[in-house]
């Protein structure tokens, strides 16, 4: 699990970086401001979810099923999230219904945001 979290980690940091340039160059002409900036909002949680997966990655050492609940929780609530957000900034270009995607982001969002409490209870437990 420890060798998966850190390559999700790095390969989330790669797309977002990739994305990131593709929106602030290629989408100006095809998105609306509103799409984009959500398109970036995607861009960059996923990003902050990259940093998080490399340094849980290195700090935990995935003995526990909470730990790996951890890791999975934010690569799971990434993805949902950022890959909804994603979709919706295209709708309207592509066509793509947001009845079946809009309800996707809020639930990626709370799995990010179990994983990061967990995380928590997880230091508050070791006492640093």
């Amino acid at each position: 699990m420890k060798n998966l979290t850190l390559i999700i980690g790095a390969v989330y940091g790669l797309v977002s970086v990739i994305l990131g340039a593709f929106g602030a160059h290629a989408l100006k002409k095809v998105l609306s401001v509103d799409k984009l900036q959500s398109f970036e909002t995607g861009v960059k949680y996923q990003m902050y979810s990259a940093l998080f997966l490399l340094i849980v990655g290195y700090i935990l050492k995935f003995e526990t099923p909470s730990e790996k609940w951890i890791s999975i929780l934010m690569i799971a609530g990434t993805f949902l999230f950022s890959v909804s957000i994603y979709l919706l900034a295209f709708s309207e270009v592509a066509a793509i219904p947001t009845k079946a995607i809009g309800p996707i982001t809020p639930i990626g969002g709370l799995l990010m945001i179990i994983s990061w409490a967990m995380l928590i209870f997880y230091f508050v437990k070791a006492k640093f």
